[in-house]
């Protein structure tokens, strides 16, 4: 079993940055490939961004494209998603997810990813 606990959301600026952290409780953090999705009040969850476990491979949502990166630190059992450049779209809550796959290919497919974290809220004011 994996917890995995989010930190760093809240309510910014348009065009102002938060950084997310997704701790996560496992000493085989360096198998799982990690993922961000997000959800927005009346939409579906959405893939945002994904990393493999070694960190080689990176995929993100076009919308993101260029303002947001994501990272892990497998020391430290911790994937980030640092957001530059928020617009009020960006508002959602967030989750990071853990999957023990290692194909990037699909590293946006939510049903490959066994572990969720509890989300973490995110607003954008215009």
């Amino acid at each position: 079993q994996v917890q995995l606990v989010e930190s760093g959301g809240g309510l910014v600026q348009a065009g102002g940055s938060l950084r997310l952290s997704c701790a996560a409780s496992t000493r085989t953090f360096s198998s799982y490939a990690m993922g961000w999705f997000r959800q927005a009040p009346g939409k579906e969850r959405e893939f945002v961004a994904g990393i493999t476990w070694s960190g080689g491979s990176t995929r993100y949502t076009d919308s993101v494209k260029g303002r947001f990166t994501i990272s892990r630190d497998n020391a430290e059992n911790t994937v980030y998603l640092q957001m530059n450049s928020l617009k009020p779209e960006d508002t959602a809550v967030y989750y990071c997810a853990a999957g023990h796959f290692t194909s990037p290919a699909v590293i946006g497919v939510s049903s490959l990813y066994a572990y969720w974290g509890q989300g973490t809220q995110v607003t954008v004011s215009s």
